[in-house]
């Protein structure tokens, strides 16, 4: 009856808290509150559009904020290399090395604890966020700061506020925006020349 129901709830919740608290905080613990993002493993349809929008490129692919590794390891298999993920949660981190090992792929791409906004992406072509709206704007100054003319950025979940995308694919949920950086470049040049004037 009544009793058992709320035995249930009580006992659901603290499942879900203990998750949180053994799985999934670590990896908030030295970030600040308004650019933590919680872990939200990304969609087959996610991962297919982003492996979309990035065939046919070549160069170092970077997935800032890998989680469990999934993105990663359809770029290697693409033939983004190298392919590495960026994650600070330490049981993400293991969760992602453990596919790349059952996927054989141990030793080929990289997972490392890093925190994405002291790593230097000057070198990266390739670069996928999956990241909540909160982190978008910081993170754009970052990328525009850092990555080359000819990199792209692909972002699932949430588009870059400020930019235009170069092309898009999916709907909903399952929608993803790529950014190529000369573009994104000449249209922020050309809004601070029309602020200026």
């Amino acid at each position: 009856g009544g009793r058992g129901l709320l035995a249930l709830a009580v006992a659901s919740g603290a499942a879900v808290w203990a998750t949180w608290a053994v799985l999934l905080m670590p990896g908030f613990r030295r970030v600040p509150l308004r650019l933590q993002v919680p872990y939200q493993p990304s969609s087959p349809g996610q991962v297919a559009n982003t492996l979309a929008l990035l065939r046919g490129r070549a160069g170092k692919t970077v997935d800032l904020g890998s989680g469990d590794g999934r993105l990663v390891l359809e770029a290697y298999k693409q033939g983004l290399r190298p392919a590495l993920g960026y994650e600070l949660n330490p049981w993400l981190l293991c969760l992602a090395n453990y596919r790349a090992w059952k996927a054989g792929y141990h030793g080929k791409v990289s997972f490392l604890k890093k925190d994405l906004w002291k790593v230097n992406l000057s070198d990266c072509r390739n670069v996928i966020v999956f990241l909540a709206p909160s982190v978008k704007p910081p993170l754009a100054t970052k990328l525009l700061a850092e990555l080359p003319d000819d990199a792209r950025v692909v972002a699932g979940r949430y588009p870059f506020p400020s930019w235009t995308p170069s092309s898009t694919l999916g709907q909903g949920l399952e929608q993803v925006w790529a950014y190529d950086m000369k573009e994104v470049r000449r249209e922020a040049q050309g809004s601070a020349q029309e602020s200026q004037v």
